[in-house]
């Protein structure tokens, strides 16, 4: 058969288009199979990898956290096993329905309702989120019986902090709490520990101070999960690194016979290692239960704290300021003894000083007569105090009264600490616009006035006059994870011997001479004797109207308006080794009241005074040369 030129033509045509066709193909085929050999072979271990991150995800983990301890390793804050309930939202249908079957069981009310539904937006739907926690056994076995009733409810053992000491510490260890937003937003760097389902970390005291220490760090889980990012199996498990222990320097014994001395009260005390600032006892009461607040206080329970005339939640003893009254006589001394004054001098007190048209008076209607240094400081005398600060000025006064602590803050592991306030001419003029008075010196001769003081800065203050002019500096901290926090070696503070012997040997006379203001409180077992100081301050002045009327005597005042008591002292007087200031909200006078407490206090440090070299190092943990 022939091919026609025009037919012939169309062949050509056909072929050269067939080839350009299978050409572009095969070039396609080329490229497409180097692609995968690319990526099959050259790139497979990349590849494989991204395949395995898309599937694998890492979970955090959170750390127990380390516990707390006395300086004898008696626990006060540690973990406990927390039976709790919790809801997986993408499990349940209906999750008003499940929260109201639940609550036949466990008290959900509206509060933890509103909390349940908003920690549930902030969370995918996999993410367990807390419904009950604390639940008793009785309560997490109904839970574990009624579960398959209960869809997305899902029973759980978790860690939760238990404080054994309730109330008795809560000043000192605070509490934890859940993480809030604002706590994230203020956390340095990403935390993603933070975001965790119940997880907690310290709001008070030295649970928040120590609480990068006692969190410890995160472990990890690698898990298998499906689409959803629902888990389907563990791969690995790293469990991160517990908390470091913290030991404090309290000796829970003392902190404890303190506390129920004064728990009926609203009042504070501090007993300190003179020699190296160690804090055996620190009490405010009343306080709050720090259990509570680790698993939310009701709504009632904490407006009670709030409305409470004895202010159970402010740490008095750090934060409360107090003007020292008469406890302040003995700062007044040695400033006196210091600017010159003969410390046998007598000043005549007729029972009031008069300073132009106004009468300062004296505690003692009578009056005390002639009195020198000694015996003003141990009958505690008004008016040779108002005399002695008149003639040396308030600058001398208010020095000598901060090489004794006052005035300034310590940098005390606790926060919250309060500074107080040492006035001067200048202070005055700068804050209050106003020029200063001579009667103003003459009323801080006693401690009365501007003046405010801290429990534990009375603390200090008669430390650093019990061991000869050492500025020691308060500390509750004793070790960190087993490593002992060195005690720096304190500085003289540069007052002569003589001042600080006939303020030691005053204080002697307040409680072991007749007479004394605090004799009554005395320790008479031989080598166990206090030497101390009486302190009363002025809430309300009666005026001149009432005492002409018959209204004399603090006592007849209403609670708010009566004096507060004061006691400060040290011991033993042969060989000191313990101070101790007490505060009573008040109380009316500090020999009445203050003074048999720290008496009782004091009694029980000595009877439980062990030899320094044994007295309380960390369990496991080396000697120190200082021990306290």
């Amino acid at each position: 058969m022939q091919i026609s030129g025009r037919d012939s033509n169309r062949y050509q045509t056909f072929t050269r288009r067939a080839a350009l066709l299978a050409g572009a193909q095969g070039v396609a085929f080329i490229a497409l199979a180097g692609r995968m050999y690319y990526l099959q072979v050259l790139k497979t271990d990349q590849y494989s990898m991204l395949a395995e991150e898309n599937r694998v995800s890492m979970r955090l983990l959170a750390p127990l956290r380390g516990n707390i301890v006395d300086r004898f390793g008696r626990i006060l804050a540690a973990n406990r096993q927390n039976y709790r309930a919790m809801l997986i939202s993408e499990q349940t249908p209906d999750v008003e329905a499940t929260l109201t079957r639940l609550s036949n069981i466990v008290e959900i009310d509206d509060f933890t309702k509103k909390r349940i539904l908003r920690d549930m937006s902030r969370s995918p739907r996999f993410m367990p989120v807390t419904v009950a926690e604390d639940l008793t056994w009785d309560e997490f076995a109904q839970v574990n019986i009624n579960e398959p009733d209960l869809a997305g409810i899902v029973p759980d053992v978790g860690e939760t902090r238990d404080y054994p000491y309730g109330e008795e510490l809560a000043h000192i260890l605070g509490y934890v709490a859940a993480v809030s937003e604002k706590d994230i937003q203020q956390a340095e760097g990403n935390q993603p520990v933070l975001k965790l389902p119940g997880f907690r970390i310290g709001k008070e005291g030295i649970e928040k101070t120590y609480d990068k220490e006692l969190r410890g760090v995160p472990g990890s889980s690698h898990v298998e999960v499906n689409a959803y990012g629902r888990v389907i199996r563990e791969l690995s498990k790293d469990p991160g690194t517990p908390g470091s222990e913290v030991v404090l320097t309290l000796d829970m014994d003392i902190q404890r016979f303190a506390w129920d001395r004064l728990k009926g009260e609203s009042a504070s005390s501090v007993v300190l290692d003179i020699h190296t600032g160690d804090v055996i006892s620190f009490v405010s009461a009343p306080a709050y239960d720090p259990n509570q607040f680790n698993m939310g206080y009701g709504t009632a329970d904490y407006k009670a704290l709030l409305d409470s005339p004895y202010l159970p939640l402010m740490n008095k003893a750090l934060a409360g300021m107090y003007p020292p009254g008469s406890t302040f006589k003995m700062v007044v001394a040695m400033a006196a003894v210091e600017a010159g004054v003969d410390p046998s001098h007598r000043v005549v007190c007729p029972g009031h000083y008069s300073l132009g048209s106004h009468d300062f008076h004296c505690w003692k209607k009578g009056g005390h007569g002639a009195v020198n240094m000694h015996e003003a400081i141990k009958h505690s005398c008004d008016v040779y105090f108002y005399d002695t600060a008149r003639r040396i000025g308030i600058e001398a006064v208010a020095e000598m009264a901060k090489r004794f602590g006052l005035g300034e803050t310590y940098g005390f592991e606790v926060p919250g600490e309060k500074p107080g306030l040492v006035p001067t001419p200048g202070w005055k003029r700068a804050v209050k616009g106003e020029v200063w008075h001579p009667g103003e010196t003459v009323i801080a001769g006693i401690g009365q006035g501007y003046l405010l003081a801290t429990p534990l800065q009375l603390a200090v203050m008669t430390a650093r006059i019990a061991n000869g002019g050492y500025a020691i500096r308060p500390r509750i901290t004793r070790a960190i994870g087993g490593n002992l926090i060195p005690i720096p070696e304190p500085k003289l503070i540069g007052v002569s011997e003589q001042a600080i012997r006939v303020v030691q040997g005053g204080m002697n006379g307040v409680s072991n001479e007749i007479g004394g203001t605090a004799y009554r409180s005395r320790i008479s077992e031989p080598g166990m004797e206090l030497a101390g100081k009486t302190g009363t301050a002025q809430v309300r002045r009666i005026s001149r109207a009432e005492r002409l009327s018959g209204v004399l005597k603090n006592e007849t005042l209403e609670w708010r308006q009566r004096d507060h008591a004061l006691f400060v002292c040290f011991a033993p007087v042969d060989a000191p080794r313990y101070a101790l200031s007490v505060v009573i909200e008040h109380g009316g006078s500090g020999s009445g009241a203050a003074a048999p407490v720290a008496r009782d206090i004091m009694h029980e440090v000595l009877k439980r005074n062990p030899p320094r070299s044994q007295a309380g190092n960390p369990p496991g943990g080396p000697k120190t040369a200082r021990a306290g």
